[in-house]
C-alpha cells in the first residue's frame, strides 16, 4: 500500500514538472515581437512608375534619302538624371547636345523641377546611324509633352534645331524630310523660320575666248522651291517652340 502510495505522489509531482514547463514556454512565445518585412525590402517594382511617350522625327540617312524615325521618351522616379538608350542607334554627340539642350529648355517652359526625375532618350530606326541635331525640336516637344502628360497629335511632324532660349534653328535637306513625313501620312510639316521656301543654287560652266585663250568661269544659278507645292504637304514655319507646342499638343 505504501509502495502505491508513493508511485501516485511521484506522478503528480512529474504531472506538474511537465505543466510549469510548458506554462514557460507559451510565456516565452508570446512575449517575443512579430516578424515584420522591411519597407525598404519591398519591391522596387511597387515603387517606381514609367511613364513614356513616342514621337515620329524625319531625318535623312547616310545616303541622303528622307526616313522618318521614332523618338522615345521615358520618365521614372531618380536623380535629375539625363540617360540615352543606345541600343538601336548610335548616337553622335551632337545629338546627345541636343538631348541635353531638350532636356533644359522643357524643364524651363514647364517649370517642373526634374531633381528626382529621371528621363530616358531612345531612337528606333532603321538606318545604323543617324546623326546631327536636327531632331532637336521634336526632342523638346516630346519631352514637354512627357512632363505635361498631354497627346501629342500625330499628324504632325518637325526638323529643327534647339537652342539654349527655347528657339528653333534652321537645318538642311528640308525638301527630303518633307518627302518622307508626306510618304506615311503627316499633314502638317514644320520647319524653322524662313525655310518653307528652299534656295537651290545651279553651278553652270561659262567658258570665252579671248584671243587664243579661252577663259572659263562657274557661274550659280538660283531657283526658289517652295516646299508646300513641291511636296504636296502643308508646311508651316515655327520660331521658337512655344510656336510649335500650338500644333502639337492636344
Amino acid at each position: 500500500m505504501e509502495d502505491i502510495l508513493k508511485l501516485i505522489l511521484l506522478s503528480i509531482i512529474v504531472i506538474a514538472l511537465i505543466s510549469s514547463f510548458s506554462s514557460l514556454n507559451l510565456r516565452e512565445e508570446s512575449t517575443s515581437p512579430p516578424i515584420i518585412v522591411p519597407e525598404e525590402e519591398k519591391t522596387i517594382e511597387e515603387n517606381i512608375t514609367f511613364h513614356g511617350v513616342r514621337m515620329g522625327v524625319p531625318a535623312v540617312d547616310e545616303e541622303g534619302n528622307g526616313v522618318t524615325t521614332t523618338i522615345l521618351v521615358e520618365s521614372k522616379p531618380g536623380e535629375g538624371r539625363v540617360l540615352v538608350d543606345i541600343n538601336q542607334l548610335l548616337f553622335w554627340v551632337d545629338t546627345q547636345n541636343s538631348i541635353r539642350i531638350a532636356q533644359k529648355v522643357a524643364q524651363n517652359y514647364t517649370m517642373i523641377d526634374l531633381e528626382k526625375i529621371d528621363l530616358i532618350y531612345g531612337i528606333e530606326t532603321n538606318a545604323s546611324l543617324i546623326g546631327g541635331p536636327s531632331a532637336g525640336a521634336a526632342l523638346t516637344v516630346a519631352t514637354i509633352s512627357l512632363l505635361e502628360n498631354k497627346t501629342i497629335n500625330s499628324n504632325v511632324m518637325i526638323t529643327g534645331t534647339i537652342n539654349h532660349d527655347g528657339s528653333i534653328g534652321t537645318v538642311g535637306e528640308i525638301v527630303a524630310k518633307a518627302k518622307a513625313a508626306k510618304d506615311i501620312g503627316i499633314t502638317t510639316f514644320l520647319v524653322p523660320f524662313g525655310q518653307a521656301v528652299q534656295t537651290y543654287y545651279t553651278p553652270l560652266r561659262h567658258c570665252e575666248k579671248f584671243g587664243w585663250v579661252e577663259y572659263c568661269t562657274t557661274e550659280y544659278k538660283s531657283e526658289k522651291v517652295d516646299v508646300s507645292k513641291d511636296v504636296g504637304i502643308e508646311v508651316k514655319e515655327v520660331s521658337n517652340i512655344e510656336e510649335a507646342l500650338k500644333y502639337f499638343l492636344m
